[in-house]
């Protein structure tokens, strides 16, 4: 287990978390802020087709959309994999991907500090603040009474890590741009802070992901899921 790297993602984590704690130099609030009306100038009736493309990247469709996109670098990188069960193998992997999520999503969910959107913020604080979603005839988010941090740039993280460590190393970039990519319109659309996704989701996933992956827990997982597999009997699961 390499205690040594492990032990320094973490400290990078923390001081990620430290950056944001201090308040002798507001770099966080300072480029919330910046980051926040950047984009919130830009959603006016002058702008229909920039107004309809951001609604558009914050609906439910398209967070569907991101999720096959992710499915599909995984599909493409299982067909690497010279296995003979490999489409459950890597079955498995997304499992523990999920699960993995969805734990650190439950940890989360405890923590003692919240936070509501950029967008119900500086709404409540007096500020004009344009939202999509009233100059678009669909559903689009763009506020959240609790935004931190971005469950949804956690997720991409988790992916992203996962990617990292079980597919071919030329899927790195490709999904370490998808991250961001996918996790920028919560925040152009004042869904999220900045911070949200950049310094907390990031922080915590340097902190909690590395004892899983970097260590044989995520392999005993895997393995584990396998085992349940091959009780069911289907086809393909006794190869594994």
């Amino acid at each position: 287990m390499p205690l040594k790297r492990i032990l320094t993602l973490n400290i990078l984590g923390l001081l990620i978390l430290a950056s944001w704690w201090q308040t002798a130099l507001p770099i966080w609030p300072t480029l919330n802020e910046w980051v926040f009306f950047s984009f919130n100038h830009t959603i006016t009736e002058q702008h229909p087709l920039w107004v309809t493309v951001l609604g558009a990247l914050n609906t439910r469709i398209y967070d569907v959309t991101t999720f096959l996109l992710m499915l599909l670098v995984l599909v493409f990188a299982m067909r690497e994999d010279p296995r003979p069960a490999r489409t459950w193998h890597w079955f498995s992997i997304g499992f523990v991907m999920l699960a993995s999520a969805g734990i650190i999503a439950l940890i989360n969910n405890d923590l003692p500090y919240a936070h509501e959107s950029p967008s119900l913020y500086f709404h409540d604080m007096g500020e004009h603040v344009n939202y999509v979603s009233q100059l678009v005839s669909f559903k689009a988010k763009d506020s959240a009474g609790d935004s931190f941090p971005g469950d949804h740039g956690m997720m991409l993280l988790v992916f992203t890590a996962f990617v990292m460590r079980y597919a071919p190393r030329k899927w790195t970039p490709v999904a370490v741009i998808m991250a961001f990519c996918f996790s920028m319109p919560r925040i152009m659309a004042g869904a999220h802070w900045f911070e949200d996704v950049y310094m907390a989701s990031l922080a915590i996933g340097l902190i909690y992901l590395p004892w899983i992956l970097m260590t044989p827990l995520s392999d005993l997982a895997i393995k584990g899921v396998e085992r349940l597999l091959r009780i069911t009997r289907l086809p393909g699961t006794q190869r594994l």
